[in-house]
């Protein structure tokens, strides 16, 4: 056992590693491939992140759980990092991963929206392990870390067999997706039609992860999907503007009557 460890994360820890990585301008090149690769494949992750933050309160709760959500993914990510080339056998998470952002969505849809009336019920805050409501999110937004760095580790070690450099780049890469993740989150409080239109994107992210399971071994390309959420958010933009332009209409239309 002790042997397997040493074998999977020896070059962690080793400092002539390490120095050939600082020190090599062909492995700093790479190193950039890779924090590319991982901010576009993360940018469904971005979009599940920021949707989940949304049932906390504020907005200082909601950039915490991305503070604690970071420092923890850093720490899988290591971890992944070490056993990624038995994470092929792992195609049972990307299942999971898919049914639990599918009961995410249907959580999302089958709350009352505003304007509905509704019997009202003592309010339940969804918890985990008896964690308070801002851990369980924080809780969450690692489950959703674990479930997304399959594909960009599994893709990083195919361009690099050095963990050293994958890690480097990985890091990198973590840190650019919280900032997309952030961005989201603070657009989302100024324009809410963003919050439906993220979920509707996790339901086509949910089928993503299932469509690539090994037994089906489909995939959307990460540049067509980053394409397809642009396209969403323009989309989004629009019905917004629209939107709060036919109310000022109405609320002027409604002053010159009186």
């Amino acid at each position: 056992m002790l042997h397997l460890i040493e074998q999977l994360y020896g070059p962690f820890f080793s400092a002539a590693n390490w120095g050939n990585v600082v020190t090599s301008a062909n492995d700093w090149l790479i190193i950039l491939s890779l924090a590319i690769i991982e901010c576009l494949l993360s940018v469904d992750n971005a979009v599940v992140l920021a949707a989940q933050t949304q049932s906390l309160d504020n907005l200082q709760e909601r950039e915490k759980s991305l503070f604690y959500g970071l420092w923890g993914a850093y720490v899988f990510r290591f971890l992944i990092i070490g056993i990624g080339t038995y994470l092929i056998s792992f195609w049972e998470i990307k299942v999971l991963g898919a049914a639990y952002l599918g009961y995410l969505v249907y959580r999302y849809f089958s709350q009352p929206k505003a304007g509905e009336t509704v019997e009202k019920k003592p309010k339940k805050q969804r918890r985990f392990f008896g964690l308070s409501k801002f851990w369980s999110v924080v809780l969450q937004i690692e489950m959703m870390d674990i479930i997304f760095s399959i594909d960009s580790v599994l893709a990083s070690l195919a361009i690099s067999d050095n963990p050293v450099i994958v890690l480097i780049g990985g890091m990198i890469g973590i840190a650019c997706m919280r900032g997309i993740a952030e961005v989201i989150m603070r657009l989302m409080r100024k324009i809410p039609e963003l919050e439906t239109m993220a979920y509707c994107l996790i339901v086509l992210i949910a089928i993503k992860l299932f469509i690539s399971i090994p037994a089906i071994g489909w995939d959307i390309p990460a540049t067509a999907f980053g394409g397809i959420v642009l396209a969403a958010f323009a989309v989004t933009l629009a019905i917004h503007f629209w939107r709060r332009r036919r109310n000022r209409g109405q609320q002027l239309e409604e002053r010159m009557r009186k």
